[in-house]
């Protein structure tokens, strides 16, 4: 095993969980919709490499999906929609470190 830091300033996790129309979940909103759309802001930001997207499975809080949370900055955004990624975006940003 090798222990290094963490190489990204920032990590926004994009919850995609399906349950199948079984109960409520992050899937039967835009979840990968939203991780793309918050990957190209990233990219257009000038962020890549420093901001890293991903999809995850169930965060906990499906019923309150689609949900984003970002680290190490304790941000937990709920029933997201893709006019909220801006906004992400820029409370991201503004918690970034310099350089």
């Amino acid at each position: 095993m090798q222990r290094q830091q963490v190489p990204f300033a920032a990590h926004l996790c994009v919850c995609v969980n399906d349950r199948k129309g079984e109960s409520p979940s992050c899937a039967d909103g835009v979840g990968m919709q939203l991780k793309d759309l918050l990957k190209s802001g990233v990219e257009s930001r000038g962020w890549k490499g420093r901001v890293r997207v991903s999809h995850t499975g169930c965060m906990g809080l499906c019923a309150r999906g689609p949900n984003v949370m970002a680290h190490p900055h304790g941000l937990w955004f709920s029933a997201v929609t893709p006019a909220d990624v801006p906004a992400i975006l820029d409370e991201v940003g503004r918690r970034l470190p310099s350089g």
